[in-house]
């Protein structure tokens, strides 16, 4: 990669020109921006669809929180409480393992300055916070399309990945933090969506010299506005970046309804089966106006348009806010509609755009 300006990582700047194109945050593109999706189509239907960002639009029941959770200084006890369900919940093998901070973009952004700088290589295309993190941290970035054949201090692999899916087995990934703890150096596997297939993981294996793995609790419980990110580490790792967070990181009522919500496990399988039925019925609903599945996880779906900003204006004129690609033209990605109401809406904007079940046409 050329600089942190190269491939679909960096996303291009010329975003900030036209707010109709989409939220961006230092030249990167972001969905979840309903502010700019309203300020960019005035005229918009109320209320706003925001199928943008991925987010399970089901989320886990508020449990009871104490009232000290909102008076009192986090206790380490609840820090404790929470570090135990989540090594439970994500199989690690001790809370030990577990660094907890205000959302996996925090420790995206603090595991850069834990090194000196060296050259890092992100397994692209994918998520732009990796690079764009890395890089404004002084390392020398490239993007690779074969971890193998990476020569590098640090691998970032998202797995499964943003947008399109892409899914390592996790023997391959061992593997590679094998090797990259030979060379004193580190795999990071960030695991935003793997909540939905378990299988795929690497967390039971945290503690594996070389291996970071990286944890988002608001996608999958979709509470993205509690903030909780968990980082799983080596011992060593792990209490450094407890340290770097500092006291207190996390809310003592994020605390209190992570700590419930990863224990549930009644609740973790049937959402499970929810989100696997639904995303099934959104391939139907999206082949069914003629676009094209090619990718995804539970949470979302990437598909192909050969217009693909032409179709994003369309939706966000219907209320509708998907998210789109700088560097891939052909690309949208969408999230779960919650409803009937926001299925015939996507139905609708999009049938109105392209010939049903005539791929050619889209």
């Amino acid at each position: 990669m050329s600089g942190i300006g190269g491939g679909m990582m960096a996303e291009s700047t010329a975003a900030t020109k036209d707010l109709r194109e989409g939220s961006v945050r230092d030249g990167i593109l972001h969905g979840g921006d309903l502010d700019g999706a309203r300020a960019a189509f005035p005229d918009a239907p109320q209320p706003w669809v925001d199928l943008s960002t991925g987010i399970n639009p089901w989320p886990y029941p508020l449990p009871p929180i104490p009232p000290d959770a909102w008076t009192r200084l986090p206790a380490r006890g609840a820090e404790m409480a929470l570090r135990e369900a989540a090594a439970v919940c994500y199989g690690a093998p001790s809370p030990e393992l577990v660094a907890a901070a205000s959302g996996s973009q925090a420790l995206i952004q603090l595991l850069p300055r834990l090194r000196a700088p060296g050259r890092v290589a992100v397994l692209a295309p994918t998520y732009a916070e990796h690079a764009l993190c890395w890089a404004g941290a002084g390392h020398r970035l490239s993007e690779t399309t074969d971890p193998e054949t990476a020569d590098a201090d640090v691998l970032v692999v998202v797995n499964p990945n943003n947008p399109d899916g892409r899914l390592l087995e996790p023997a391959r990934l061992l593997a590679l933090a094998e090797r990259q703890a030979g060379r004193g150096g580190w795999l990071v596997v960030d695991e935003a969506f793997a909540d939905c297939d378990p299988a795929g993981s690497v967390a039971p294996f945290a503690g594996t010299p070389g291996l970071v793995v990286l944890r988002s609790f608001g996608k999958f419980f979709g509470l993205a506005g509690l903030r909780l990110g968990v980082a799983l580490a080596e011992p060593a790792l792990a209490a450094a970046l407890r340290a770097a967070v500092g006291p207190w990181a996390v809310s003592g009522p994020g605390l209190a309804v992570a700590a419930a919500a990863l224990s549930d496990r009644d609740w973790i399988a049937a959402t499970r089966i929810r989100l696997r039925s639904e995303a099934e019925a959104l391939d139907r609903l999206l082949t069914g106006v003629g676009l094209a599945v090619v990718g995804g996880t539970d949470l979302f779906r990437l598909v192909t348009h050969p217009d693909a900003r032409s179709l994003h204006r369309i939706l966000g004129e219907a209320g509708i806010l998907v998210r789109r690609f700088e560097q891939r033209p052909d690309w949208l990605r969408l999230g779960l509609p919650a409803d009937g109401e926001a299925r015939r809406r996507l139905r609708d904007a999009c049938a109105g755009a392209c010939r049903p079940r005539q791929p050619s046409a889209c």
